[in-house]
């Protein structure tokens, strides 16, 4: 059996936090491959991070029959194997060799986290005992997109606010004042019918989970009720510091021409208005999934493909590609909406 300990040698794994370096390990399997194996071939996107362990491992590049080899234990070997994507070189053992595998996406979130707080300690932000609070905020996929100094500045302007079972957080109907995390406890999520008055519970929200960022990005009203359906903390962040902190470096705009050249090389394009709107005119090929049904639909969505997202104006368009963001999604957002797309139709994409 490989000691994983032999991970801390190898380039960049050697750079991790030793917290971060623990959970690296549960992730990564060691395998063990016979001679003549393909590891991977020519051209994959695939989401492996491979080490040659123990053995050689040949590189072999298009058109070659023969190829770099790398063998466990030296130098070379302590670096990842082709490891540009697409990859550039068919890898295939040489020898029987012992393969170590990490995840590519674990891997860089976790040096992400140690980036962004390369010159302070997490517990330097907010406190011992709030370190494990904030680990947590960080595997946030959104925030890992952030710049360091925008996290920093997140935890010292985030604001606690402690409540009881049953106090309301947020009211349906309200203006858009604050963006939320909860620290402790749990909060229900209720949207009640406009014509009917039926009130519909739709979830659960617990520790290190956001909301309120909707009624921010899009200036609606507030489309749900939150209410604490334990005692508990919330950390709430005034729309000032949402927009200037979070929403800017998040929501990337992209104007009708670049729709139009994103859609060619694959972009899917998502119509977040409602389902009538979408029925009475829409983009041709986009497919609609409402804001509203944004956070229970967002599995449908391909997690390897690129989206552009649009609405009328821009307004909801740009809450949904947070909420997507926050889920790992590539997302991009039409510039002014549909009202930019008609003025622009002769170089765009047209609409239906």
């Amino acid at each position: 059996m490989t000691d994983p300990a032999v991970l801390r040698t190898l380039v960049p794994i050697n750079s991790l936090a030793a917290t971060h370096f623990e959970e690296l390990v549960e992730a990564v399997a060691f395998e063990e491959e016979p001679k003549g194996i393909v590891l991977f071939k020519l051209g994959a996107r695939d989401n492996d991070t491979l080490y040659v362990i123990q053995g050689q491992v040949e590189l072999i590049a298009e058109g070659s029959r023969e190829g770099r080899v790398i063998t466990g234990g030296t130098e070379q070997g302590r670096y990842p194997l082709a490891q540009l994507k697409p990859r550039q070189f068919t890898g295939k053992t040489k020898t029987d060799a012992i393969i170590a595998r990490v995840p590519s996406d674990l891997l860089d979130r976790l040096l992400t986290w140690d980036q962004v707080t390369g010159e302070y300690e997490v517990t330097e932000l907010a406190g011992a005992e709030d370190a494990q609070w904030i680990m947590q905020v960080l595997r946030n996929r959104a925030f890992q997109l952030l710049p360091a100094s925008n996290i920093n500045q997140l935890f010292e302007r985030l604001e606690p606010v402690a409540l009881k079972a049953g106090e309301v957080v947020i009211k349906q109907g309200d203006v858009g004042d604050y963006f939320y995390i909860i620290k402790e406890g749990r909060c229900r999520v209720s949207r009640k019918a406009e014509k009917s008055g039926q009130l519909a519970v739709l979830g659960e929200l617990a520790e290190g989970d956001s909301f309120g960022e909707e009624a921010l990005l899009s200036g609606a009203p507030r489309n749900a009720a939150i209410v604490m359906a334990t005692d508990g903390v919330v950390m709430r962040l005034s729309k000032q510091d949402f927009e200037e902190l979070l929403q800017a470096p998040l929501v990337r705009w992209v104007n009708a021409s670049e729709v139009k050249t994103m859609v060619k090389n694959g972009a899917g394009l998502v119509d977040v208005r409602l389902e009538d709107e979408h029925r009475h005119g829409a983009i041709k090929g986009s497919i609609n999934v409402p804001l509203y049904l944004l956070r229970l639909k967002a599995g449908s969505l391909d997690p390897e493909r690129s989206y552009v997202l649009y609405c009328e104006t821009g307004n909801r368009s740009s809450a949904a590609a947070f909420l997507l963001s926050e889920r790992g999604f590539d997302v991009y957002v039409l510039q002014g909406g549909l009202a930019a797309l008609r003025a622009a139709r002769g170089e765009s994409v047209s609409a239906t």
